[in-house]
């Protein structure tokens, strides 16, 4: 009887002619991040480890997997099962019980139901217990194939697709709570990620930079692929909040944030963010419309239609909220104005930039810092 880790497969079970090419890359993500043996079929993917718990653990982070079950390997016969059932059982305390037979092998002569109740009357023979069908004490899962899988629990996978098999996005990535839950939102639903910072010392600290990169770090646990891309932005913004009155300082900000993020390469086919409808002044949908207007490329927002407890929810889950809530601002936060502009004009937007950002903008692009070790950039910020 061999122990292993069972994976299930989440949406990926709905893509028929394409089912292969999800499995593959499901596949090729967690090999990023684990050393063991893997066998992917269609129906299941096993993992051959001598570390069940710290795989199983990793394995919780990865988008496309429906449930994760440490089970038991048996040869399919009814005697192997039998054997196998009672070594499992025979130091778990249980007072009730149900077994569920799935058969997947149809070579197996005897049905599913009829099957349950051969293992359920051995288990009611060797054990003080009863059936209970509707609140088990445990369950007795059993799916038989070329070889029988007999597991107790399922740990609840990540779901989603796959990282990667969406194609590729940048993020725009702030020290605040939305933007990094947009980031994870994204990723589950398998778009990868590069994050883009905008850096504008001396007026934001080291820690908020590190901080960020933190938040990164935190989201590449879900990839295995993330980069931070830092944007020097400080001789951009210090231009702005010269030539801009200040009411519309964070709405010619936000465009030159957009035109940046939609011109460092072509090998993103989207920017994220995590604007949340009507939560500041810059996301009203009037703000929206206007920031929006400086591209046609591709902007989705995750938690557009989220209030703020849900995302916080979202935050607290992938570890995020403890990070982002710490007290150092970023160039969003700094300098903003007493009142600004709800429901900005984009005539006035385009009659307050007649001032050659441009040359600027290809400065701050020409000048990016990339990030991918994150662990030799950041230090203990909590």
């Amino acid at each position: 009887m061999q122990k292993l880790i069972l994976i299930k497969y989440g949406e990926l079970t709905t893509k028929k002619g394409n089912r292969n090419l999800f499995i593959n890359k499901l596949n090729e993500n967690i090999k990023k991040v684990i050393d063991a043996k893997i066998i992917k079929k269609r129906d299941r993917m096993y993992i051959i480890t001598d570390d069940i718990d710290l795989v199983t653990k990793k394995l919780q982070k990865i988008f496309g997997l429906q449930g994760i079950v440490i089970a038991y390997q048996v040869n399919t016969n009814k005697e192997d099962i039998e054997k196998g059932i009672l070594e499992i059982l025979k130091d778990i305390n249980f007072k009730t019980f149900k077994v569920e037979t799935k058969r997947a092998n149809k070579n197996f002569e005897i049905k599913s139901m009829e099957f349950n109740n051969v293992i359920g009357s051995l288990v009611l023979k060797n054990f003080n217990s009863k059936v209970d069908v509707h609140n088990p004490d445990i369950t007795v899962h059993i799916e038989i194939r070329e070889e029988t899988y007999i597991y107790l629990n399922e740990i609840k996978g990540a779901g989603g697709y796959p990282v990667g098999i969406q194609g590729k996005g940048i993020l725009m990535l702030s020290g605040g709570i939305d933007s990094p839950v947009a980031g994870y939102l994204a990723l589950k639903r398998g778009i990868d990620i590069d994050c883009l910072y905008f850096d504008s010392p001396p007026h934001t600290s080291l820690e908020a930079k590190n901080k960020v990169i933190k938040l990164a770090s935190i989201l590449n646990e879900y990839s295995g692929n993330v980069r931070l891309l830092v944007v020097p932005f400080t001789k951009l913004q210090e231009e702005i909040y010269k030539k801009v009155p200040s009411e519309y300082n964070i709405t010619i900000l936000r465009r030159m944030m957009y035109r940046i993020a939609t011109s460092i390469n072509n090998k993103y086919q989207v920017v994220i963010n995590g604007e949340s409808i009507g939560q500041v002044a810059s996301q009203t949908l009037t703000s929206i419309k206007v920031i929006n207007s400086v591209t046609n490329f591709p902007i989705i927002r995750p938690v557009a239609c989220l209030d703020k407890l849900e995302i916080i929810d979202i935050a607290k889950k992938i570890g995020t909220y403890e990070i982002s809530i710490l007290p150092f601002e970023d160039c969003c936060t700094i300098f903003v104005p007493k009142h600004p502009v709800i429901n900005p004009k984009l005539e006035k937007c385009l009659e307050y930039e007649q001032f050659n950002y441009q040359e600027l903008i290809d400065e701050c692009i020409d000048n990016i810092e990339i990030i991918t070790n994150f662990n030799n950039h950041y230090t203990d910020l909590l």
